[in-house]
């Protein structure tokens, strides 16, 4: 069995963090059974990965899945755009329910729905009514959140609406689009007429830190419905956009004020990446969660398009046990932190060395 502090930190993070939601929702019965139901399906969850472990196989925690690079929007910087991927099939909603059920089987409890746009897969939803005893952040730029996908959403409460946005209307508008921010506030409007639990994504940059993590702003979204809240660090993957990049100073305040907003305010805040050094570096590549990407291969996060395994020529746990994995986790690659909140895609000469070392020892 592995050594794995950081698995027991992250956990505990994943506790607190529904904790916390109870506290917050403590007046709404039907949250309040629900969340107590996560409680205790993390802790399932937990001794089940305990028990893989001790056979030597590392699962973690969180599951990232890009079920589709489509997208409705064209938004500037954006990461998913900026790979220029080969245009792979997208894994059926068939292979997707086998790879949910295998995380399942292995402890994997929470997995976060991302792309592309993930509603404009739509038998999604039928995906995640298959799966109850998982929780899934659904990450989407709300243009198709519709009554008719929120009357389902309000069926599976175990799904939570993440809309991305970039601060107030001029900042979202010029990244994203014009007219996207209002569309964005309307959708939280209909998901609050609901009551259904929903949050934000927040790019942060050298540019909005200001705005998006005061007080009065996040107050105005707490007041719209929203309760949880993303703070996801910019990484520069179009050439030219590095001033947005935050500073270390300001990558230090941003931990300190997710702190100080969980005290001050009735909402969750997480920040991503977060603290690495709290973490002994980097979560990716199985230490603390995976990333599946839309045509099913298994790699290390999202901003790190190298893989050797596609869940598409084996298990879910044979791909966890894929010697570029390995070799990433084992290597100084991903524990040191860089300038933009992503070493794997800042040193991705490195990383691509490993992974072509990693095939050549498989020849």
């Amino acid at each position: 069995m592995t050594d794995r502090p950081h698995v027991a930190l992250f956990d505990s993070a994943i506790r607190t963090l529904l904790a916390d939601a109870l506290r917050i929702c403590a007046r709404e019965p039907a949250m309040v059974a629900l969340l107590l139901r996560m409680l205790g399906q993390q802790r399932r969850a937990a001794r089940l990965r305990s028990r893989w472990a001790a056979e030597g196989l590392d699962v973690p925690p969180l599951l990232i899945a890009s079920v589709t690079q489509r997208c409705n929007l064209h938004c500037k910087g954006c990461y998913a755009q900026a790979q220029h991927r080969d245009a792979a099939p997208e894994l059926s909603m068939a292979e997707l329910a086998k790879v949910l059920a295998q995380a399942g089987d292995l402890g994997i409890s929470i997995v976060l729905l991302a792309g592309g746009e993930p509603l404009l897969r739509p038998d999604l939803l039928d995906l995640t009514e298959g799966q109850p005893g998982m929780i899934f952040p659904l990450f989407t730029n709300g243009m198709l959140l519709d009554g008719a996908v929120v009357d389902r959403l309000s069926a599976q409460r175990h799904v939570i609406p993440v809309i991305s946005l970039e601060g107030h209307q001029l900042d979202t508008d010029r990244r994203r689009g014009a007219g996207v921010h209002a569309h964005s506030l309307q959708a939280m409007a209909r998901l609050r007429e609901r009551g259904l639990f929903f949050g934000t994504s927040l790019t942060v940059t050298s540019q909005n830190l200001d705005t998006v993590s005061s007080p009065a702003y996040l107050s105005d979204l707490i007041a719209s419905g929203c309760r949880l809240f993303f703070f996801v660090e910019y990484v520069p993957t179009v050439p030219g956009t590095e001033f947005l990049i935050l500073e270390e100073e300001q990558r230090t305040r941003l931990n300190g004020l997710v702190e100080e907003l969980q005290r001050s305010l009735p909402g969750l805040f997480v920040s991503l990446p977060g603290d690495e050094d709290l973490y002994g570096g980097c979560l990716a590549a199985g230490r603390g969660f995976i990333h599946v990407s839309a045509d099913g291969r298994l790699e290390p996060c999202p901003f790190a398009p190298f893989s050797d395994a596609s869940l598409r020529d084996m298990s879910l746990a044979d791909a966890l046990r894929s010697p570029f994995l390995k070799a990433l986790r084992e290597s100084d690659v991903h524990l040191s932190e860089t300038r933009g909140g992503c070493a794997l895609w800042a040193r991705r000469d490195q990383v691509m060395a490993l992974l072509q070392e990693s095939v050549a020892s498989l020849s």
